[in-house]
């Protein structure tokens, strides 16, 4: 194998581990949020607000990375689907670290309120999510076409507890006008772990991509779904 291969491969491999890495870094992003929303933790909120630029920055550098190796290496076949996902699965962590970023600010703004309920169903979502987004990443190192599928096949489970959710504090809701401000917080931080589980989705559609080299809508097949507005 020749040195510039040898380099390329190298390159390709600081890319894989910059993407394992930021999703690590989203990872715990989520599960400081909703921790801190669990334990009314004003600080760890603040952290993992403030952390967010951490993830934009180097969500920024993989783009930079990938761009980098397009303009100076013209890969091919495999190796250009493999960068292009890269780009496009980067950009979906560093939207899922603004969704943890979301819950911190909502987690700190009911910090000082007693909470209307245990909650339960809330980091039920959440390990589910961030279950699906760690063993997505591990689709990816392994090329794991029915992996992948596997994992987009959970999404609905997030949606069924986003709308059990929804159901139950609204009935708090109705009953109680002093529970509509905090209520409707928790009604977002439900919403922000439906949204997590469709870019794991879309991280999931990258892997099929890489694997097979067709472009693939998982929601195409998910007719029962509900189409609720991105925050």
């Amino acid at each position: 194998m020749s040195v510039i291969r040898i380099n390329y491969e190298n390159q390709l491999n600081e890319l894989t581990d910059r993407l394992v890495h930021l999703g690590s870094l989203t990872d715990h992003a989520l599960a400081n949020a909703v921790q801190s929303l669990v334990d009314q933790d004003e600080r760890l909120a603040t952290q993992v607000i403030e952390q967010d630029s951490e993830i934009n920055e180097l969500r920024y550098r993989i783009e930079e990375k990938c761009y980098h190796l397009l303009a100076t290496q013209q890969p091919m076949a495999g190796d250009l689907r493999t960068i292009a996902a890269a780009i496009s699965i980067a950009t979906n962590m560093e939207r899922m670290g603004d969704h943890a970023s979301g819950i911190a600010v909502l987690s700190r703004r009911i910090s000082n309120e007693r909470l209307l309920k245990p909650l339960v169903d809330i980091p039920r979502m959440a390990q589910i999510g961030r279950d699906m987004l760690r063993d997505s990443i591990q689709a990816y190192l392994s090329r794991d076409e029915a992996l992948a599928r596997e994992i987009a096949s959970r999404d609905p489970e997030l949606n069924r507890l986003n709308e059990q959710i929804l159901r139950e504090l609204l009935t708090y809701m109705v009953d109680g006008p002093a529970s509509i401000r905090q209520g409707t917080y928790l009604i977002w931080v439900a919403h922000n772990l439906e949204r997590w589980g469709d870019r794991v989705k879309n991280i999931c559609e990258r892997v099929v991509y890489v694997v097979t080299g067709t472009l693939t809508d998982f929601d195409l097949h998910d007719t029962d779904e509900l189409d609720a507005p991105s925050i």
